[in-house]
């Protein structure tokens, strides 16, 4: 099982119910060190199952950035469903969640590159 903190679209039932066949079981998360920014994507798909072609996407931040959000326990299926989901600008990455332990989470793809 992975834990899966999002910030934006795959918190909303219409992503889940296309992108996971289901509602996802979630808790109120954060992670600390990111800042969110907005991203416009082109992906057709991805536009139609969220409404829009505004995202948010995460790039690193200061140790007093926080973004909330909710975390989701998903089995091995869902986590490629979601890296399906999420168009080529986002890189998922393992975050410590304030809650505990650690998450994946999609942030920037071409900050990470570069960041090393």
């Amino acid at each position: 099982m992975h834990q899966l903190f999002s910030y934006g679209t795959l918190r909303l039932a219409s992503v889940q119910q296309a992108t996971f066949g289901r509602l996802l079981d979630g808790h109120p998360d954060a992670i600390v060190g990111f800042r969110s920014e907005i991203l416009t994507i082109t992906d057709t798909e991805v536009i139609a199952r969220s409404g829009s072609d505004k995202h948010p996407i995460l790039l690193r931040g200061s140790a007093s950035d926080v973004v909330e959000g909710t975390t989701f326990t998903i089995d091995d299926t869902d986590l490629a469903a979601a890296d399906d989901y999420e168009v080529d600008d986002y890189t998922r990455i393992e975050v410590p969640l304030r809650s505990g332990g650690v998450g994946w989470v999609y942030v920037f793809g071409r900050a990470e590159a570069s960041s090393g």
